[in-house]
């Protein structure tokens, strides 16, 4: 894990040039505090912050060089012993124990299309000397972030927009579009586009080839929706095992200390009860935040759970007071270059900050498994719908009633899951999720318009849901919050449930592998049979990474942001903002995440 930055600028000279990547590495310091490299080749310059993970010596610096090659790597190749394996059949010979040399070799070998053979997470740029092209590659999710800015003949490029902001080619303008979609649906990324108009992402499983001042862009992976398995469901769920036990086992190579973040929740829960069980004497340090008092949030009876099944896990515990959160707020939205989509990155940035505390470089981390598996409510409307599709009523509401049954749900609530479940029904994702984006418009906007597209993709309601929440809608964000909170204390974070095989077989799993009966992740929870601590599998609450933050600290050691002004800010009312602020000072929570957004994005709009 690690920083990258570099160009190509035929315009610079010498001292310019050194100038330029020095300060671009400098802003990105803190994502690699344990060497830092630098390689010039004509108007081409690599640098690199290293986070040392795999072989500790100096054989592992970076921009490293292998033939004709150079490469400078953020991320990590977890299964890289294999592939190098099959390279040293076919000849090869190595002189680190680095991912980073199985990357340059696999080039060599399979050309871009070496990436279809890696398990892991990475943004490297790769220069071909021969060739005189830049070969960059993002991984199947975007766990790690790839920025560029393209002008004329010069690519610019960074792990965080931070350093492209120390360049002469960025712009201080902002993506208006991209500002209101994250006000009004909490989306800090898309595929391509930042909120800033000089500076673009390359979209999650994407190669870019620069090539004598043209970029060329293609989709290397995607979600296969329609593919399905024939095996039953008893074999599924040992399937679901072993890919996981499988992950788990890549996912803990490191040449230093492992720990994980342990919530309480399923997913969390999972990964450290695994570790435990695969490595029984190998002591694991898991991290927990928690808040008391009103609003309080504390899941330690649950962590307690997983602890008392698992005596080598050893729990570290934080529960912020309101000086830490007002310390931490600044800092949190320093390092995440966006507005603070809700309150939990922060709770987050401490959970990291805990890990740092005691010693831990890698941590294990569980996103990624509801966005394949179902775990999120709202995918129950798609999954009646599709029920609703086919008519079976009784199944209908035999799934309803379960369901509000589980959920404690008064009859009124029963209605509205049903009445949502029918506009799944005639309704398409992007239909959905502008009905949302325009909830606000009478609030806030301006000028209306839906800046998003979302594709109609074959198969399942559930899946093309499930597909967009890993593309577009909610896995980014999160996935970027987790790369800046974890980078802002130079740890990698971790995510075993993103190893793209546990994903495209839950895209072959039938709906109700998924969700059945009330029970969201199913085939999850039936493949931790007797590993999870029962009260673990048999929660039915889903919590998520929750914090009392949106109102309790708003009114608390936050409120100062409610005290600015919004009459400068030209694509929102001045008026209906006041108005909004106003009615939550008055002590009206009902748009309580909307004014936490509202209120963020100005504070941010000053430091940018």
């Amino acid at each position: 894990m690690c920083g990258i930055a570099g160009f190509i600028d035929d315009t610079l000279n010498g001292s310019q040039r050194n100038e330029t990547l020095e300060n671009m590495l400098v802003a990105i310091a803190h994502r690699g505090p344990d060497a830092r490299g630098v390689w010039y080749h004509d108007e081409l310059a690599l640098g690199h912050n290293r986070l040392s993970i795999l072989d500790l010596s100096e054989d592992g610096k970076q921009p490293m060089h292998f033939n004709d090659y150079s490469i400078i790597f953020n991320g990590e190749i977890y299964n890289y012993l294999e592939v190098r394996e099959e390279l040293k059949k076919k000849g090869y010979k190595f002189k680190t124990g680095t991912d980073t040399e199985v990357i340059l070799a696999a080039y060599q070998e399979w050309g871009e299309s070496c990436v279809d053979y890696f398990i892991g997470m990475w943004a490297f740029a790769l220069w071909n000397n021969t060739t005189k092209k830049l070969f960059c590659s993002r991984d199947r999710f975007g766990i790690k972030p790839f920025y560029y800015i393209h002008v004329g003949t010069k690519f610019y490029f960074a792990s965080e927009i931070k350093a492209l902001k120390k360049t002469s080619v960025f712009k201080n303008e902002l993506n208006e579009d991209h500002v209101s979609m994250g006000l009004q649906l909490g989306w800090n990324h898309l595929p391509a586009s930042t909120y800033f108009n000089s500076i673009e992402s390359l979209p999650a499983g994407c190669n870019l080839i620069y090539d004598r001042g043209k970029i060329k862009i293609n989709t290397w992976w995607d979600i296969n929706t329609v593919q399905t398995n024939n095996l039953s469901y008893a074999d599924n769920v040992n399937q679901m095992r072993d890919l996981l036990f499988n992950s788990i086992k890549l996912h803990m190579r490191s040449d230093v200390e492992v720990g994980c973040c342990l919530s309480g929740g399923l997913d969390s829960s999972t990964i450290a009860s695994v570790v435990g069980t695969l490595y029984p004497d190998k002591k694991l340090k898991a991290f927990n935040v928690f808040y008391e008092g009103e609003g309080a949030v504390d899941e330690r009876k649950w962590v307690k759970e997983v602890v008392g099944k698992y005596p080598s896990i050893e729990p570290y515990y934080f529960s912020p007071s309101d000086d830490d959160i007002a310390n931490a707020f600044d800092k949190a939205i320093y390092y995440a270059d966006v507005p603070l989509a809700g309150s939990s990155p922060i709770s987050q940035y401490f959970v990291m900050q805990l890990a740092h505390q005691h010693g831990v470089k890698v941590l294990l981390d569980g996103q990624g498994s509801d966005e394949s598996l179902g775990g999120y409510m709202h995918s129950y409307y798609r999954l009646l719908a599709d029920i609703m599709s086919k008519q079976h009523w009784a199944s209908i509401w035999k799934e309803i009633n379960v369901h509000a049954s589980t959920q404690h749900f008064s009859f009124s609530k029963k209605v509205d899951l049903f009445l949502k479940s029918a506009l799944s029904l005639i309704s398409d994702e992007q239909k959905l999720y502008a009905l949302e984006y325009k909830r606000y418009y009478p609030f806030l906007s301006l000028e209306p318009r839906i800046p998003f597209r979302l594709l109609n993709k074959k198969g399942s309601r559930l899946n093309n849901f499930l597909y967009h929440l890993n593309k577009t809608t909610l896995l980014p964000t999160l996935l970027q919050f987790e790369d800046r909170n974890s980078m802002a204390f130079s740890i990698e974070s971790r995510v075993p449930f993103l190893d793209h095989r546990i994903v495209e077989f839950a895209f072959t799993l039938p709906d109700d592998a998924k969700i059945y009966q009330g029970r969201t992740k199913r085939i999850l929870r039936d493949s931790m049979n007797g590993i999870l601590p029962d009260a673990i599998t048999n929660r039915t609450d889903k919590k998520g990474f929750v914090t009392p933050g949106e109102i309790k600290w708003l009114r608390g050691p936050l409120k100062f942001l409610l005290d600015q002004r919004f009459d400068d800010i030209p694509f929102l009312s001045a008026e209906k903002s006041k108005l909004l602020i106003d009615e939550f000072k008055a002590g009206n929570n009902r748009n309580a995440n909307l004014v936490w957004r509202l209120v963020t994005l100005k504070y941010w709009m000053g430091k940018v």
